[in-house]
C-alpha cells in the first residue's frame, strides 16, 4: 500500500510540474530576434526618408498622437550658447512633424549617421541607444547620443519618443 501511495504522489507531482512548465512556457518572452531586425528596419527607413527628403514617409514612422521629441544641450554646449544668448534653454521640445517638414522642404543634403547601436526589446516595446553625427551638405552640424522608444502596434513598430543630446561643433 505504501508503494501505491508513493507512486500516486510521484505521479501527481510529475503532472503538477508538467502543468507549471507548460504555463511558464506560455509566459516565456517572445523570440525577440525578429523584433530587433524589425526595429533596425525602422531605423533604416528613417535614414532613407531623411536622405531622400521624404517627410511623409518619415512622419509615418511615428506614433501619430503623443510622440515626444526632445533636444537636450550638453552642459558645455549650454554654457557656450547661454554666454551668447542669455535666454537660451537647455531642453528644447520639438516634434516629428516639424522635423518631417524640414526634411521635405530643405534643399540641403542631410545624412544622419548612427553608430554603436544598441537595441533592446521584449517584443512589445523597444529602446534604441546610439551615437549620432548629423551631416548637412557633408559638414557636421550636430553630434551626441540619441535614444528612441518604440512600440509595436497592430501595424508594426512605430517611434514613440526621440530624445537626443546636442553638441554642435564650435563655430
Amino acid at each position: 500500500m505504501n508503494r501505491l501511495i508513493r507512486i500516486s504522489i510521484f505521479a501527481a507531482a510529475l503532472v503538477s510540474s508538467s502543468a507549471v512548465f507548460a504555463q511558464d512556457s506560455a509566459h516565456a518572452p517572445a523570440d525577440t530576434a525578429q523584433d530587433t531586425i524589425d526595429v533596425q528596419h525602422v531605423m533604416d527607413a528613417y535614414h532613407e526618408a531623411v536622405v531622400t527628403h521624404d517627410g511623409a514617409r518619415l512622419a509615418a514612422l511615428f506614433v501619430p498622437e503623443g510622440s515626444t521629441w526632445l533636444n537636450v544641450l550638453t552642459d558645455d554646449t549650454y554654457a557656450r550658447v547661454k554666454a551668447k544668448k542669455p535666454d537660451a534653454v537647455k531642453v528644447r521640445v520639438g516634434s516629428y512633424q516639424d522635423f518631417a517638414k524640414t526634411v521635405s522642404t530643405s534643399k540641403a543634403n542631410f545624412n544622419p549617421t548612427h553608430t554603436n547601436i544598441q537595441i533592446n526589446s521584449d517584443g512589445t516595446i523597444a529602446s534604441v541607444y546610439f551615437d549620432y553625427v548629423f551631416l548637412v551638405d557633408g559638414k557636421e552640424t550636430n553630434r551626441g547620443n540619441e535614444s528612441w522608444q518604440l512600440v509595436k502596434g497592430s501595424d508594426g513598430w512605430r517611434i514613440a519618443t526621440i530624445i537626443y543630446s546636442s553638441k554642435p561643433p564650435i563655430q
